[in-house]
């Protein structure tokens, strides 16, 4: 079962049949080698699997992938999302300009990415550096991948200077993010899950769980999640997927996901490319009926963070639409750049 997590072709989303597995219900996602066990009288066994997988990619804009000019600054471009998110934008034919703020450590540096060299500016002229890009630049679009104790100072400042942003970050207060860019009528995307194919297959997951409560009541749950070894917490896709198989009826607790952090057990029993081991999300969701006879599993593995940078483009595409025809609504999220259909 681990090395299905990677066996797909190289950028390539699939839904696809896989042999029927059983997991002992006694074991998790420990052993390195799982093994499978032969059920005695089974009359019947179904095992659909679901797997998403995603990796890197170069880049194909097209001609009419950007309707228009749009300014972007990159906050927390010295990271490796920002660095990404950077290539991606200027491939997609946006300006991103050469203006980036980041912590006092790091204020005065210039940071390379391609031909594009951005000057990072420390938090005392925030924002008076802010208020001149957004007088040079009148459809300036900031992009916000800071660390997640900067979300609501960032979000303050972007909603006091009245500039439009796309907050990719996690953490922070969410209830006063959301009041803070409520109460300005600045326009906002705020998603921490910037995987347009993670958040419909997410969006799937809680259609199906509105739709059918109950449906998997009585069935066993288990869950592995591998990330780099600097996340040490869960995933907040990883709770949200819960969250919905226990309104489909499943018992399970949140500190019951087993998390994979060591790099060898990464390679060897989740099967993460060496070479993602520093950025990947791999999650596996097994489910087992109370008999045994019957099993589903759920998968989608990322490898680097191509995705989360494309999503973001188009989220910024997004949002300089909504600006452009001064929409009613202000604050959107990822599914919201899902329904409009016009994703590169």
């Amino acid at each position: 079962m681990a090395k299905s997590m990677v066996n797909a072709p190289a950028s390539c989303i699939s839904v696809q049949p896989h042999k029927p597995t059983l997991l002992p219900a006694t074991r998790g996602f420990g052993s390195v080698h799982l093994k499978q066990r032969a059920v005695k009288k089974m009359t019947m066994t179904m095992t659909p699997k679901m797997s998403i997988s995603a990796v890197p990619v170069e880049n194909t804009a097209t001609s009419n992938t950007n309707m228009f000019d749009i300014p972007i600054m990159v906050n927390g471009c010295s990271g490796k999302m920002g660095k990404v998110i950077i290539s991606a934008a200027e491939s997609a034919g946006l300006n991103v300009v050469p203006v980036s703020f980041g912590s006092a450590q790091e204020a005065g540096q210039t940071v390379q990415v391609g031909t594009k060299e951005v000057l990072v500016h420390g938090p005392s002229d925030r924002e008076s550096t802010l208020e001149s890009l957004l007088v040079k630049y009148p459809d300036l679009i900031v992009v916000d991948f800071t660390v997640p104790s900067a979300v609501n100072d960032n979000a303050e400042l972007y909603c006091r200077v009245g500039v439009p942003f796309v907050m990719g970050t996690t953490g922070g207060d969410r209830d006063l993010l959301y009041k803070t860019v409520q109460d300005s009528k600045v326009y906002a995307v705020i998603s921490p899950q910037m995987g347009k194919q993670v958040v419909a297959f997410l969006a799937t997951m809680e259609i199906m769980a509105e739709q059918f409560p109950g449906a998997f009541s009585g069935y066993s749950l288990q869950v592995m999640e591998s990330h780099q070894a600097s996340k040490l917490d869960t995933s907040g896709t990883a709770k949200a997927v819960i969250s919905c198989f226990q309104k489909l009826g499943v018992s399970f607790d949140m500190d019951q996901v087993q998390l994979i952090r060591d790099p060898q057990q990464q390679v060897e029993m989740v099967g993460v490319p060496e070479e993602h081991l520093s950025g990947h999300a791999f999650h596996m969701y097994h489910l087992t009926s109370p008999d045994q006879t019957v099993s589903f599993e759920f998968q989608h593995n990322v490898c680097g963070r191509s995705i989360y940078a494309e999503g973001t483009v188009d989220a910024v595409i997004f949002l300089a639409k909504k600006v452009y025809l001064k929409a009613d609504k202000r604050i959107y999220d990822m599914r919201d750049v899902l329904r409009e259909g016009n994703m590169r």
